[in-house]
């Protein structure tokens, strides 16, 4: 039951800016600790002698609690209230933030940094759904593009300020500072939107038994991923994507779903819209851990200037994304998303013929286009998967877009890691392995080519979006 300090009827007088901006502010927060954190991990491998194994549980652990408790969070939204549980994952995500600054072993670095993902799970799986319930649908695109923006100004920001922060403060300082501003953020929640809640009235009922079959499959399928190609990778793949496959038949005869699974079935739109999300995310992810690797072994470049180079793309993106969801508002957003998306295949396009002596311009030229891109891809897409269903179903879209961004992440990682493997091999990169690391390099964008350009014709295919006011059935008189 939803606290009586939450009031479903106060939504209607409920601002949608201010429902944004909070949604922002939280996106951003999030965003910068998962970039910034890559900068405080050689710091934190010195004081805690971690071997690279156990320093990759830092984010994995993070990533791994996000995307098991999704889906399960955007049921409970549902029914208990989006903002009551939204205001949760942001306090959570706070504490945890700060007791990581006052962390004195490896165990409780995991356990603070997987209560963060636990946080993350629940800003997630409810914030998308508030967005969208708050504006109308001649607004939502650009308000989508608006979040997507605060997403990738979180990932341009997280290296440069968090190496800032580490530099002169210290690793600690980071998670210090990340507390801070998102206990910042949940007091002007409160002070904002005071009492409006959104909650689907005559829901009950939970599926403890899909909950607890999606979290396994889902962790072992990630962990997996991880491990490739080793042979406890493989199995643990196979039992994911198996347990998946059990996870969704039972979903199909639960009397309480965590997922619609006639969605997938029968509303095309929203099908296809993930299926993009998915594909684009898992070919997309990979560019800056593969274009780190490339400018700084084969163009010599430093880790600070790399960085440089790589921020013009994502700056783009950033920039790009509030436009792109204009547009979808005035146009049907799978034109939007699919021009987007063709940008993005002629940016990874031109990855794939890298060479030694590729001049900058030409690097920044692939940034940019991939920036663009996918600055006029993310914010219609998500349009598209919001604007398709009914208000009933709009906390279980709001957690699928951060399920297939999750998945997508880590296909695109572990295929990246894979391709490495098998060519320049597990040891240390030494400058007699630059020309297989360069040749894995362009096989990789090769292989990410074919995957967008099959998230283009996902999205040429996915029809036009359904005539209906808006997920409330009217639009929202607070969408100022």
């Amino acid at each position: 039951m939803t606290l009586r300090a939450f009031d479903p009827s106060a939504a209607a007088s409920a601002r949608g800016s201010h429902v944004l901006l909070v949604n922002f502010l939280v996106a951003w927060a999030a965003a910068f600790t998962t970039t910034s954190i890559n900068i405080a991990l050689p710091s934190i491998q010195t004081e805690f002698h971690l071997g690279a194994m156990a320093l990759g549980w830092l984010p994995l652990a993070y990533v791994l609690a996000t995307a098991v408790f999704l889906l399960p969070f955007g049921k409970l939204g549902d029914t208990l209230g989006r903002r009551l549980l939204f205001l949760t994952g942001v306090a959570i995500f706070s504490v945890s933030s700060v007791t990581l600054f006052f962390a004195n072993s490896y165990a409780l670095l995991v356990v603070f940094r997987s209560t963060q993902g636990l946080g993350g799970a629940m800003i997630f799986s409810t914030s998308m759904a508030m967005v969208t319930l708050a504006y109308p649908p001649a607004r939502r695109g650009w308000a989508m593009g608006i979040s997507v923006a605060a997403a990738y100004l979180g990932q341009t920001t997280g290296p440069i300020l968090g190496g800032v922060i580490v530099h002169n403060f210290g690793w600690r300082s980071l998670f210090l500072v990340t507390g801070c501003f998102t206990f910042f953020t949940l007091g002007l929640d409160l002070t904002l939107l005071r009492r409006a809640e959104w909650k689907e009235e005559g829901v009950s009922g939970f599926d403890w038994t899909g909950a607890t079959a999606c979290a396994v499959a889902l962790s072992a399928l990630l962990l997996g991923l991880s491990w490739l190609p080793l042979v406890r990778g493989l199995v643990l793949v196979v039992f994911g994507v198996a347990g998946l496959i059990l996870f969704v038949w039972w979903e199909a005869r639960a009397k309480a779903p965590l997922i619609a699974v006639h969605l997938f079935r029968h509303n095309r739109v929203f099908a296809l819209s993930n299926l993009t999300a998915l594909v684009s995310y898992s070919s997309v992810w990979a560019v800056s851990f593969l274009m780190s690797l490339y400018l700084q072994f084969i163009k010599g470049l430093n880790p600070q200037t790399a960085g440089l180079v790589l921020i013009t793309g994502v700056a783009l993106q950033c920039v790009m994304s509030p436009f792109g969801g204009r547009l979808s508002d005035r146009i049907q957003p799978r034109w939007i998303a699919s021009w987007g998306a063709v940008l993005c295949v002629i940016g990874l396009l031109l990855f794939s013929f890298l060479q030694p002596d590729t001049p900058y311009w030409y690097i920044i030229l692939a940034l940019c286009l991939l920036g663009v891109g996918y600055g006029f891809f993310s914010g219609p897409n998500q349009s598209s998967i919001m604007g398709s269903v009914e208000r009933r179903y709009v906390g279980f879209a709001s957690a699928s877009i951060g399920m297939v961004r999750t998945v997508g992440m880590a296909i695109s990682i572990a295929s990246a890691t894979l391709v490495m493997v098998l060519i320049v091999g597990r040891h240390d990169i030494q400058p007699a392995d630059y020309p297989n690391l360069l040749t894995a390099v362009r096989l990789s964008f090769a292989i990410f080519t074919c995957l967008s350009a099959l998230s283009v014709v996902a999205s040429l295919v996915r029809g036009k979006m359904p005539e209906r006011d808006a997920p409330t059935g009217k639009p929202a008189p607070g969408a100022g």
